[in-house]
């Protein structure tokens, strides 16, 4: 299998790359150019696809360049997952969202990531949309962690709600599992994230901890009480996932150890 994993620089990507090893191609792709797109697919010839760039204040990455990769992929007769977001969903339910579920994000980022989806589904029928969650777990911090220490060291002010539920996975734990899912012949929405729900609260602390610092100056707060509109339950639920993969998926707070750290997922 030819691999071409795209974002191979970001968080999750560059996981990919380092567990793929000489089998992952990741070439520099301007996502907003479909013709340098395809130039970039026509040199790699790509068996399957793993599409994890995006940018969280780019509408049109998100959008345009997915779909320029969709349909790059289609036309190489390459099989394609799609990375997607909890954050299409309102999070106003009671329970675990299931991939049957219908989406409604609150805001930008979710919208743009919806419509990412729906777009790569209809360039590229035959494609899986992975929806995850948080992603933490490496030796180099990622987005969710270096926020995190900032605030245990007293550099920046934030609050971290304990009504507000994700399902954080390690990177090194999605990027085995996706490697796994480039290898099956599924289409369509999987959801892939840890296995246990945890607040944002809870999850703060543990980072403080994983890396050696007090979770002391950590602020807690309300969602509810912020007067902010913002997901409250973005809890995903990924039996599915679990029935088909031999990859485990367990939450963070169990493999808060030397993994969490050293990035060596399994």
């Amino acid at each position: 299998m030819t691999l071409l994993i795209t974002g191979g620089t970001g968080y999750l990507g560059g996981e990919l790359v380092r567990q793929a090893g000489p089998a992952a191609a990741h070439p520099r792709l301007e996502l907003l150019d479909p013709a340098a797109v395809r130039r970039g697919f026509e040199a790699v010839r790509p068996s399957a696809v793993i599409h994890t760039a995006y940018r969280q204040d780019d509408a049109r990455v998100n959008s345009d360049g997915s779909a320029a990769v969709a349909e790059a992929a289609a036309e190489a007769g390459a099989r394609l997952i799609h990375i997607s977001t909890d954050l299409v969903f309102d999070g106003r339910a009671t329970t675990a969202y299931t991939e049957d579920d219908e989406p409604h994000p609150l805001d930008d980022y979710g919208r743009s990531k919806l419509d990412a989806e729906r777009r790569v589904l209809r360039l590229h029928p035959a494609a899986l949309v992975v929806r995850t969650s948080l992603l933490v777990g490496r030796e180099r911090p990622g987005r969710q962690e270096q926020a995190v220490l900032a605030a245990a060291r007293g550099e920046r002010e934030m609050t971290f709600f304990e009504d507000e539920w994700r399902s954080p996975i390690l990177v090194s734990d999605l990027a085995a599992a996706l490697l796994e899912l480039a290898g099956m012949d599924l289409a369509g929405i999987l959801h892939v994230a840890g296995a246990e729900p945890v607040n944002r609260y809870q999850l703060a602390c543990a980072i403080a901890e994983a890396h050696g610092e007090s979770a002391a100056r950590l602020r807690r707060g309300s969602l509810s009480e912020s007067g902010l509109d913002r997901a409250a339950n973005c809890i995903l639920d990924s039996s599915r996932a679990r029935g088909l993969l031999s990859t485990p998926l367990p939450g963070v707070l169990d493999r808060i150890g030397g993994e969490w750290k050293s990035g060596s997922g399994g």
